[in-house]
């Protein structure tokens, strides 16, 4: 297979990006239609050449790691985090496309190559891996083959749907093993939602999630009936009930509750319009916060939080610990909100040195940083490193990588609307820019090592056989020697 130079390769998928960026209007309704459609089939491919580079990378990065003897539990680690950041997500997003990739490629070849040619959406391919991902490998292509007719004629819902009858159809005995597994992963969460909502899940078993959700309507339709309810509808009554009975308050408004409510003197007892923020959660309007800690019926708690004049930076607060503890810790929270990595949301769980202490790293506030647990162990790994002030943080990965996110003022006021992106990514490990830093684009070197596999020149549609994946033919007899050693 003769392979173009990578250079040549990113260049060419610029100048398609910046086509498409400077693409003028469709000139009539047809063209306009004729356009979305086949954006649409570029979209399906290009989230199919995405897979095959992400299990390309992981792939060499597996062999290399291989070559330098590395145990084969040790390789691999950290690819899950390095895709995230090259795809501008959280680490955990990251892990799950590399996991979906390695679905697609190693074991269901017709739905990556119904992707690939632009017949089916991306969603539609996930929903495909979703609902086989419990199967053993043999099956999985079972199940693959025998869809490939279906893949591009029905909706998501109902692929979905067909896919598990027809999964559950190969194999009963795996079946009832992932009913199983699913009970004991039954959990509750919390995420933020528009207009300061958040939503609270439960995933629980069929059964219990059934006889929850009708107690709940059966009790708010005897409070609407008797006329208890007030004003207040179904599924607000519903949601008030909810809260009432898991917390044993008398009223769901009345939330007994310490704030780190992080909110300017104007906004605070003036008529400033400076938006309040509740770490971990987000903004809330100022008017909004005045009157939750005027009015709410519950003790409330107020955590002044001081910031700087000039840049709206929390003030510094300095410890000769080992740990991060304390109202230092709490500040650290504060102020990094959620995980510092660059495109993370996940919950702040470490509050880590980013020179670690051993390193003679200081347990102060320039060198400190909020992350997540997956984030804190990928940067333990060997050729990460984080770089760390109370303004930025700078993330170097192991193929040489560097991206910066910036720490947002707390106070708005200081930056006069002025704080732009939060996150940049550059390719050059051994420059940390002190200054205000703006995105680059940059190529990557001549290393071949990190590129694709390359289409043969004469022929691009070159189909592996059925009985084999795309990642088989395109790896050969050394990857189905890593199947075997890694089968499920």
């Amino acid at each position: 297979m003769e392979a173009q130079t990578v250079p040549e390769v990113i260049t060419e998928i610029h100048r398609w990006h910046e086509a498409l960026s400077n693409l003028p209007p469709a000139l009539s309704e047809v063209e306009a239609i004729d356009r979305i459609t086949a954006l649409e089939e570029l979209t399906s491919a290009a989230a199919a050449a995405q897979a095959r580079e992400t299990l390309t990378f992981d792939m060499r990065r597996r062999n290399r790691e291989a070559e330098e003897g590395l145990t084969s539990k040790k390789q691999g680690k950290g690819v899950g985090a390095e895709i995230a950041l090259a795809r501008k997500v959280s680490r955990a997003r990251g892990s799950s496309l590399l996991k979906f990739s390695r679905s697609l490629l190693v074991d269901l070849p017709q739905t990556y190559s119904a992707l690939r040619t632009g017949s089916i959406s991306e969603e539609k391919a996930r929903a495909v891996a979703k609902e086989t991902d419990w199967l053993p490998r043999d099956k999985r292509r079972q199940v693959d083959e025998r869809m490939a007719d279906r893949l591009a004629e029905v909706g998501v819902g109902r692929l979905g749907n067909e896919v598990r009858a027809l999964a559950q159809q190969v194999d009963q005995q795996a079946a009832v093993a992932h009913l199983e597994k699913c009970i004991e992963e039954r959990a509750v969460s919390v995420r933020p939602a528009p207009g300061n909502m958040a939503y609270l899940s439960a995933l629980l078993p069929m059964p219990q999630a059934v006889a929850v959700y009708a107690n709940l309507k059966k009790s708010s339709a005897s409070l609407i009936g008797t006329g208890e309810s007030g004003r207040r509808t179904q599924p607000q009554v519903m949601a008030d009930l909810l809260v009432e009975r898991t917390t044993g308050q008398e009223c769901a408004a009345a939330v007994p509750t310490e704030i780190h409510l992080v909110m300017n003197d104007d906004s605070l007892v003036g008529p400033g319009d400076n938006p309040a923020w509740l770490p971990g959660v987000g903004p809330l309007p100022a008017g909004a916060a005045r009157t939750f800690v005027a009015e709410n019926e519950a003790s409330v708690f107020l955590r002044r939080l001081y910031t700087r004049p000039d840049d709206g930076q929390l003030v510094r607060m300095d410890s000769r610990r080992r740990e991060f503890s304390g109202l230092l810790r709490r500040m650290i929270v504060i102020r990094d909100d959620v995980c510092r990595s660059p495109w993370c949301d996940a919950q702040i769980k470490h509050a880590d040195h980013a020179t670690a202490y051993a390193a003679g790293g200081d347990t102060d506030w320039d060198n400190a940083s909020g992350l997540c647990a997956a984030c804190n162990f990928a940067k333990e790994l060997n050729g990460w490193k984080h770089v760390a002030t109370s303004e930025k943080l700078i993330v170097k990965t192991p193929t040489g990588h560097r991206y910066e996110t910036r720490t947002k003022p707390l106070d708005s006021r200081a930056s006069d609307g002025k704080f732009e992106g939060t996150a940049v990514s550059h390719t050059d490990a051994d420059t940390i820019d002190k200054g205000a830093a703006k995105p680059r684009r940059r190529l990557q070197g001549n290393d071949k090592a990190h590129g694709p596999p390359q289409p043969s020149r004469t022929d691009d549609k070159v189909i592996p056989d059925r009985g084999a994946s795309i990642v088989e033919y395109l790896f050969g007899a050394r990857f189905r020697t890593f199947l075997s050693a890694n089968s499920t």
